[in-house]
């Protein structure tokens, strides 16, 4: 992976990628805000704003006008909302670029955030909130956050809560853009079969006059825990969904990679020890993984399925009983070189296009404020040892770091609170 990184005097940055060996290009401009830099009264705020940017510039009135042009060129093209950055991409032919970057470029710069089209996107998000409440599976992993990060922005939905919604006015997305949508917050790639000279030319053309300011800062957390926690959600399912998991790391601590290929060893694919475990030997779910997800402070390993309601407590069990045995004893080198190649492997298959490309170089940016090339994300892989395993297992799979996170016909924690315990 080749790029090359420019810093323009406003603090905008730009990130290009040429690739030879593909027919497309990718646009994406990242801003490094997202939910977690809302105040209360603002949750929702940064996901109903990425919804305006697509109801008309002067240049394109309104969203017919944007959806025709892109998918006249056969363009994919979408944007969306994290708790820590919000991105808006396009992707087409190659030699359709230019075209990319005038729409995404117009849209982010340029929305009219009319007050009559904010009062009627209204009614589309609150239907957007009812869609998830309807979808267990991805509601648990809200709770759980919740559960760890309290009133935290951390700890809070993206989407936010109905009565917010239901409130927002045009200064209310004013106010947000002129303090996160900012030159030197903002990230702007471009990969693909493009020739960069051109693009950089094209992209200080349309960004000359870009908002500029400070990058806002956020609320740092300070993560307290004592004793195992259970987050229990009364609904009525088809199935229990669940997720049990500890506090982990942020994305810049020192074993971030070891407890990445601890994850991939516990629920990573269809050979790892939870799959055989709980699918394959004792048929409790269809589906289960262990992954981990970081913020700048705050992290967590977590395992997810769905099972028959009355095989909660089992469940449960098992996977407890696999995080304690990762902490007794050291990972085979079979299974260690096993869990290595799965994550290259599938690092490698998810660098395959332009958006893949760009969307990972610009992140790294946007987040990290510097681009870890793959030959070093490998390297860092490949360091880790079954003792470096071990070491991280003993550290995060503690009771006072345990959580479990339940959506289901259940009305006790009694019984979970039982087997909630690792017995350490």
């Amino acid at each position: 992976m080749k790029y090359q990184k420019y810093t323009l005097s406003n603090g905008l940055r730009i990130v290009l990628s040429p690739m030879r060996d593909t027919e497309t290009a990718t646009v994406i401009v990242m801003t490094g805000v997202g939910s977690r830099y809302e105040t209360e009264k603002e949750n929702g705020l940064a996901h109903f704003l990425e919804h305006m940017f697509f109801k008309g510039t002067k240049k394109r009135p309104d969203t017919h006008t944007i959806s025709k042009e892109l998918d006249a060129i056969g363009a994919e093209y979408n944007a969306y909302t994290a708790k820590d950055h919000t991105a808006y991409y396009a992707k087409v032919e190659a030699h359709h670029w230019d075209t990319a970057l005038d729409v995404v470029s117009d849209l982010f710069l340029n929305a009219k955030l009319e007050q009559e089209e904010i009062d009627r996107e209204r009614g589309t998000i609150l239907q957007e909130i009812n869609m998830y409440e309807d979808m267990p599976a991805r509601r648990v992993g809200e709770h759980f956050e919740r559960m760890l990060y309290g009133t935290h922005p951390l700890g809070r939905e993206i989407l936010g809560p109905k009565e917010n919604i239901k409130s927002f006015t045009r200064k209310d997305f004013i106010k947000y853009l002129n303090r996160g949508y900012t030159a030197e917050n903002v990230v702007i790639g471009v990969a693909g079969k493009i020739s960069p000279r051109k693009v950089k030319r094209e992209i200080e053309k349309h960004f000359a006059h870009i908002r500029v300011g400070s990058r806002p800062a956020f609320k740092k957390i300070k993560e307290q825990q004592s004793a195992p926690v259970i987050s229990l959600h009364h609904k009525k399912t088809d199935q229990t969904h669940l997720i049990v998991g500890v506090r982990a790391y942020d994305m810049f601590h020192k074993d971030r990679f070891a407890l990445a290929v601890l994850s991939v060893v516990l629920g990573g694919g269809m050979s790892s020890r939870l799959w055989i475990e709980v699918r394959e030997r004792r048929g409790l779910a269809y589906n289960v993984s262990t992954g981990v997800d970081t913020y700048h402070d705050a992290g967590y390993l977590a395992t997810q399925c769905g099972v028959e309601h009355a095989n909660v407590e089992k469940t449960v069990a098992v996977i407890l009983e696999q995080y304690r045995k990762i902490r007794a004893e050291l990972v085979s080198d079979e299974e260690l070189r096993k869990a290595k190649e799965y994550m290259k492997g599938h690092f490698a298959l998810g660098m395959e296009g332009s958006d893949d490309v760009v969307g990972y170089l610009v992140t790294q940016e946007v987040l990290r404020h510097e681009v870890m090339l793959p030959k070093e994300r490998i390297k860092m892989i490949d360091r880790v040892t079954a003792y470096d395993i071990r070491r991280v297992a003993r550290d995060i799979f503690q009771n006072k770091k345990l959580n479990l996170a339940v959506i289901g016909p259940h009305t006790s924690e009694a019984k979970l609170s039982r087997v909630l315990r690792l017995g350490f």
